[in-house]
């Protein structure tokens, strides 16, 4: 049996989905295994283009199990519409979702955005999806867990208790907020809208060890990025949970998990939705960002763009332990003049560079030859233009492990393999 981690080196919207999407016509089991409907994965494959959140990458082949793990935090309704729509394209959906899970209901939703808004400038960028507040009410021992959705009389006093302590906060600290909806009212809508996929809740670590009796491969998946991680990210500008490869066996069911390859996923540029620093942004980014598609999954922002940071993401890429790179839209720098690699930070406290925001750092930069030839239709890597080849291996110098997938666009077939 072999497990395999998908994770992120810089801030999230590297690609991770892309690369799932490819390795897991191999695996038997495709794993999300934290975070929520906050950020988005695209998937593009013969039945088209699909923005999944919370859905793993690997729903669409029919072999491999998709799982959802306890560390996550599952919005209902979402999640019910995704299905729809990938069943829509023809895609027959048979997963796990773990009764672990814990639910992030509307309210959550509401509780984020009036904190957002509350803190004014000082926000933090958030979707407004209720990650954090749900996150927070499971530190509390205050959430609700998906596996109460099969014992109703549980849910019911479960979501009273939780209102109960809940709302009286919420009324002294947001003038603004309204919610009439009672515990028995919004039992009844969560035990209506997850219909679909009640089904679907059980203990995965079940199936999980039965696949690895078998020696059959799993493929786990992180959302967002090292950068965003709750203790070792940009704190405060992090998403609420472990993003990193260590806690892919907790979040997936699997705690005694030891993964063989770890896949850190990072973008052949820089590119950062949100709040936070990003020391390599470009003076001149729309025309760039309009060319790359680079806009928020979830909520469609305009993504800051910039230079490959290698600082940063050498920083990701040993804090997810990574065995190997997959470096994504390396055709997007196709025709860019000006190319270059950051390879220092330049200020105080440089000798710490994780993401320090309260640093005034400037980049140093080494300029990269470009290249010209669309290099989409290239499948190896003596294939590509010498410039682009050089690009790649200064990369791979910088991480200190090798760069072994290399995406040259959005289909699957437009992989490199080294």
């Amino acid at each position: 049996m072999s497990a395999t981690v998908v994770v992120g080196a810089n801030w999230g919207d590297e690609g991770k989905g892309r690369i799932v999407d490819y390795l897991a016509g191999e695996a038997a089991a495709s794993i999300r295994y934290q975070g929520g409907n906050n950020a988005g994965h695209t998937v593009v494959n013969e039945f088209g283009t699909f923005k999944l959140h919370q859905l793993p990458s690997g729903v669409f082949n029919p072999q491999c199990l998709p799982v959802l793990g306890p560390g996550m935090v599952i919005s209902p309704e979402p999640l019910s519409r995704e299905i729809a729509e990938v069943e829509a394209a023809g895609i027959k959906v048979n997963m796990v979702i773990s009764d672990r899970a814990t639910l992030c209901l509307p309210l959550h939703a509401l509780e984020d955005a009036l904190e957002e808004q509350r803190l004014g400038s000082k926000s933090y960028g958030s979707t407004k999806q209720g990650i954090a507040p749900c996150y927070g009410d499971r530190v509390m021992k205050k959430g609700i867990l998906v596996g109460w959705l099969k014992q109703p009389e549980v849910l019911l006093e479960r979501i009273q208790f939780w209102l109960d302590w809940k709302l009286p906060q919420l009324k002294a600290l947001y003038p603004s907020f309204e919610f009439s909806q009672t515990a028995e009212e919004m039992t009844a809508w969560l035990l209506e809208v997850t219909k679909p996929w009640q089904d679907f809740i059980c203990n995965v670590s079940v199936p999980l060890k039965a696949l690895q009796a078998e020696n059959k491969n799993l493929l786990l998946e992180a959302q967002l990025g090292a950068g965003r991680d709750l203790v070792y990210g940009e704190y405060p500008w992090t998403t609420s949970s472990n993003v990193i490869s260590a806690y892919a066996g907790i979040g997936c069911g699997l705690p005694a998990l030891r993964p063989e390859r770890v896949i850190a996923v990072a973008k052949a540029f820089s590119s950062s939705v949100g709040t936070g620093t990003l020391i390599t942004a470009m003076e001149e980014q729309d025309a760039f960002r309009e060319m790359a598609g680079e806009f928020g999954a979830v909520t469609g922002r305009p993504r800051d763009m910039g230079y490959f940071d290698a600082v940063a993401t050498r920083n990701g890429v040993d804090l997810q332990a990574a065995t190997e790179v997959a470096l994504t839209k390396i055709d997007c720098l196709t025709g860019m003049k000006d190319l270059k690699i950051c390879v220092a930070y330049d200020g105080e406290h440089s000798e710490n560079p994780i993401w320090p925001q309260t640093a005034q750092l400037a980049p140093v930069y080494e300029t990269m030859p470009s290249w010209d030839e669309d290099i989409t239709g290239c499948r190896t890597f003596d294939s590509l233009p010498a410039a682009a080849q050089q690009y790649v291996l200064r990369i791979e110098e910088l991480m200190g492990v090798p760069v072994k997938m290399i995406s040259v666009g959005p289909e699957r077939d437009q992989m490199i393999n080294r």
